[in-house]
């Protein structure tokens, strides 16, 4: 037997459109079932539908943008990789006998040009997000990571990275194999490497955990994702000792594509579909893709001496602020 559809999962300012599409679909049967053309008045009620969404996807807080990207159905690294790549090969292990499910990547080719792609990779329901640690890497994650990015280098392939995690996994054993040290270290390394980088917020961007795999030339985002220094919710807790203020927290911390894009610290701000990603995963993918072959077209016009101090004044420059007096 054929399984059912699967029900869309709402979020809260999503019901008054959902409610309204479902008014669309009851009026539809019933003029069926009865014969009577209610045609025109269909057409003003999908008219409405269309101009509603935008109007609730165009005013979204901090807070409901952090929901879409904590979205279970917004798509992930390999769905990405699977959907833009003309070949794709999945490479395991960090050769310290260790393979991370949190962080996945391969060798591919996008637009027939072979390149690496890495990732976090979140599970779609809660038994497969307790097999992928809820995209939260260890520290043989990065490490992996690292390993094909160096694999890259060596055989002159450009490296795409996907970031999509709350942050880096804060247990005791992720402590004791040194978290910290292969984060940082990856830091270092993301810096002497020759080939482009380009780096993707696709959904969550948390902490040290997404800045690990986040060394780039440039960085492009969703415009419903966010990158942030902590969870507005870990940052209601430390300054307010009130986990309810996270909506506050998350308008202070600018955490939106638009926040950074006005910092200067996003360089391109991807578009999504109209309802988010996961509402039209094929056409986010597309635009990804796009976006991704302008880019490596434009840094590849460059020598690895030029990228390098590219990357390099592009991080300088983070957090720089000027103070005007009174």
């Amino acid at each position: 037997m054929a399984n059912p559809e699967r029900k869309p999962l709402l979020l809260d300012f999503e019901k008054p459109l959902s409610e309204l599409e479902a008014r669309i679909d009851q009026i539809r049967e019933l003029a069926e079932d009865q014969d009577v053309d209610v045609s025109d008045q269909i057409r003003q009620l999908e008219a409405r539908a269309v101009q509603l969404r935008e109007e609730i996807f165009n005013s979204l807080s901090p807070s409901q943008r952090l929901q879409l990207a904590r979205h279970p159905r917004r798509p992930s690294t390999l769905d990405y990789i699977q959907a833009m790549s003309d070949e794709w090969m999945e490479l395991h292990g960090d050769r310290g006998g260790n393979d991370d499910p949190a962080l996945v990547g391969g060798v591919a080719r996008l637009g027939g040009r072979p390149v690496v792609m890495l990732g976090h990779q979140k599970g779609r329901d809660t038994k497969d997000n307790v097999a992928r640690n809820f995209g939260m890497p260890a520290p043989g994650g990065y490490r992996k990571a690292l390993r094909l990015m160096e694999h890259a280098n060596h055989f002159g392939m450009p490296i795409l990275t996907f970031i999509d995690t709350p942050g880096a996994w804060a247990g005791v054993e992720a402590e004791q194999r040194g978290q910290g040290e292969a984060i940082a270290y990856n830091l270092r390394q993301m810096f002497r490497l020759d080939v482009p980088i380009l780096c993707t917020v696709i959904g969550e961007g948390g902490s040290g955990g997404a800045l690990g795999i986040g060394v780039g030339d440039r960085l492009l985002m969703f415009e419903h994702a966010v990158y942030t220094v902590a969870t507005p919710e870990a940052c209601a807790a430390i300054l307010w000792k009130d986990v309810s203020k996270a909506p506050q927290a998350a308008a202070a911390l600018k955490i939106t594509a638009w926040d950074l894009k006005s910092l200067g610290i996003l360089d391109v701000l991807l578009p999504e579909p109209v309802g988010g990603a996961h509402g039209e995963p094929l056409q986010a993918a597309a635009i990804l893709k796009d976006a991704l072959l302008q880019n490596l077209e434009e840094l590849s016009q460059m020598t690895a001496q030029q990228r390098r101090e590219l990357r390099y004044q592009k991080f300088r420059s983070i957090g720089v602020f000027t103070e005007i007096s009174a």
